[in-house]
């Protein structure tokens, strides 16, 4: 989920901060360019996080016993 997520707020990002779409509703309440690049640095830190999460779960150590039957007999 976090790696989807930080794309789509990066494709969001650069949609807003590139003006391709412009919403006059929202652009008279706050500047679209400034929320453009807050939500690419967001899904920036987004993938990089789900990244180094997905790294440290990825992490494992095994751990195997041997048992080993003597041939001496008792």
């Amino acid at each position: 989920m976090g790696i989807g997520l930080g794309v789509v707020l990066l494709l969001v990002g650069l949609i807003l901060a590139f003006d391709v779409i412009t919403i006059d509703a929202v652009n008279n309440v706050v500047d679209t360019n400034t929320l453009g690049w807050i939500f690419i640095i967001v899904g920036a830190l987004a993938i990089v996080l789900a990244l180094v999460m997905n790294a440290q779960r990825s992490r494992t150590t095994t751990r195997v016993e041997e048992r080993r039957l003597d041939d001496r007999r008792y």
